[in-house]
């Protein structure tokens, strides 16, 4: 299986459209998972961050998305990875923020109380955080998953894509008219601090 992936690491992709389907609804999940964390650690309550209902944060998957797709040819090169994920990153989470910020007038992350930070929307801790785990996904999470990915018999994974896929329509469109907003939705620099400090 190492032979497999040090062989996997080192081709350009071949992946079919569900490989990306799924990796970007695993990066979604473990985002939305990760930040929940976060929040149960700071507050002992779990909180859903994200602006949709269900369990998936799509800021996560579509950046992690990008990272494979655009960078997986450097699999043998991690520092350009991770210097190449944290600037990638960085943008996508201000574009992000500002956006939801424009469209809905509520935050979801706000990094003012965190060094280096640009309007709140991003700050270093976070860029150099998304940096390696951009290098850790296309160095060895990507690669391992898509090991396991093709053993999975075309139909489950075409059917399992589709229904993902339509309950992720479903809930952006629910959430496009009633975003999630509440308690802890905007996650503080002071938690930040807490948790990484």
């Amino acid at each position: 299986m190492v032979r497999q992936m040090k062989q996997w690491m080192t081709e350009r992709v071949k992946a079919d459209f569900f490989f990306y389907v799924w990796l970007f609804f695993i990066l979604s999940v473990f985002g939305w998972a990760w930040e929940g964390f976060l929040c149960l650690f700071k507050d002992d309550m779990y909180v859903n961050r994200g602006f949709l209902t269900g369990p998936w944060l799509p800021i996560y998957g579509i950046g992690g998305v990008m990272l494979e797709i655009l960078f997986h040819r450097w699999r043998d090169r991690p520092v350009l990875i991770f210097v190449s994920s944290m600037a990638v990153c960085t943008l996508l989470e201000y574009l992000a923020g500002w956006y939801l910020e424009l469209t809905w007038g509520v935050r979801w992350w706000d990094y003012s109380g965190m060094p280096w930070n640009l309007h709140g929307r991003m700050c270093f801790l976070s860029s150099v955080l998304f940096g390696l785990g951009g290098m850790l996904l296309v160095w060895a999470v990507s690669p391992l998953f898509y090991l396991l990915y093709r053993k999975v018999p075309m139909k489950i994974k075409t059917g399992l894509g589709l229904l993902l896929l339509g309950m992720f329509v479903a809930d952006a469109a629910y959430s496009a008219m009633f975003p999630h907003v509440g308690r802890g939705v905007t996650f503080t620099a002071a938690a930040l601090r807490l948790v990484f400090v």
